[in-house]
């Protein structure tokens, strides 16, 4: 009985809930761990995730002749230009039309209880039963959209707290650039030559899966955003630097970020003439398509391979746990998850073939 596949799994099943009934009794011993973690890990995901947008610039300068650490100047350089060209032309605009949205909204939302409350006296669609269920929401509106406020604020106030931390992601991105190539081969030195081998393609798998998701999104976000931008300067959407901002920041999260993206500049078109709306639509629309047939194709590829309904439900698991956090790092986390696990399959499988 024991060498029967049913068995092994379930003494695999059993130890590994004793394992975790272990870990969860013996916590206290992986505090000072968690805590150095925590206090590591802006500058070290910040790091990352440039150390990914920046390597290929670094490959592509040491390609042309150029050494690496000038090449990193470079790189320095071009962030730096990056920020000053943000700081001076982007960002006051952006607050500009943010401070004029901020102080229209109460009208706005007036506007919009009005509109709903004289369609509701003018139509016969819905049932009267619906009616108070639809004028409580009017009537609520108003703290439903300061609670989203606060849960607003609460994240730039979170934010501002990591400005120390984000001191350190320089030095981080640095030491990154110039010594991440050398990780691989420190960690081999201390292995067999079979361990080591499968360690070193273990590690490229999961290299590839990262530098795929970050640049694939972060270019993603970037060309939706611009592409909305040039749409909505077109149509005369106010606040239209505002909403693509908006727009870049939530196509980071996958699939469902095209549609939080559509909303805020949907209700600002409905209050300026509801025929824009379709303007928005059409806009959004048109830019997705050129995303998902030109740009993630070219970019990203197939390197992640999730099925969409993974995403949905990983996304929506991630959310309630971890709130934006959670959004943006669910699929990357599950990518690397599924890379480790296939390899070790993998693994397993050629070994059993072997003997």
């Amino acid at each position: 009985m024991v060498h029967k596949r049913w068995f092994q799994t379930l003494v695999a099943a059993i130890l590994i809930s004793l394992l975790i009934m272990l870990l969860n009794e013996i916590q206290f011993f992986f505090a000072p761990i968690l805590t150095y973690i925590g206090a590591i890990a802006v500058p070290l995901i910040g790091g990352g995730i440039l150390f990914y947008l920046s390597r290929p610039v670094l490959h592509f300068l040491e390609k042309n002749k150029v050494q690496k650490i000038f090449a990193i100047v470079i790189i320095f350089m071009l962030y730096i230009l990056l920020g000053f060209v943000i700081v001076q032309f982007i960002a006051p605009i952006a607050q500009d039309q943010f401070s004029k949205l901020a102080r229209n909204l109460p009208g706005m939302i007036e506007m919009l209880g009005e509109t709903v409350t004289y369609w509701q006296q003018n139509q016969g669609i819905i049932p009267s039963q619906f009616d108070g269920t639809i004028q409580n929401v009017i009537s609520n509106l108003q703290s439903y959209l300061q609670d989203a406020s606060k849960i607003v604020i609460n994240v730039i106030s979170q934010l501002i707290g990591f400005v120390f931390a984000l001191v350190l992601i320089p030095f981080f991105l640095f030491f990154m650039l110039k010594d991440g190539d050398k990780l691989i081969p420190f960690v081999k030195q201390f292995l067999n030559k079979r361990t080591g081998e499968s360690f070193e393609k273990l590690a490229r798998s999961i290299d590839h899966t990262l530098q795929a998701f970050i640049l694939g999104q972060m270019t993603v976000s970037v060309v939706v955003g611009l592409l909305l931008l040039v749409g909505y300067l077109i149509i005369g959407l106010p606040y239209s630097l505002t909403l693509a901002l908006f727009a870049m920041l939530m196509n980071v999260i996958p699939f469902v970020g095209p549609f939080l993206a559509v909303i805020p500049a949907a209700l600002v078109a409905f209050f300026q003439d509801p025929f824009l709306v379709v303007w928005v639509a059409v806009i959004m629309i048109l830019a997705q398509q050129v995303e998902g047939n030109f740009v993630s194709p070219n970019v990203m590829g197939k390197a992640l391979s999730i099925h969409p309904l993974t995403i949905i439900t990983l996304i929506l698991a991630a959310g309630g746990l971890a709130g934006f956090i959670g959004l943006i790092f669910a699929i990357p986390a599950y990518a690397v998850i599924k890379a480790i696990v296939s390899h070790f399959y993998n693994e397993w499988v050629d070994r059993r073939e072997q003997t």
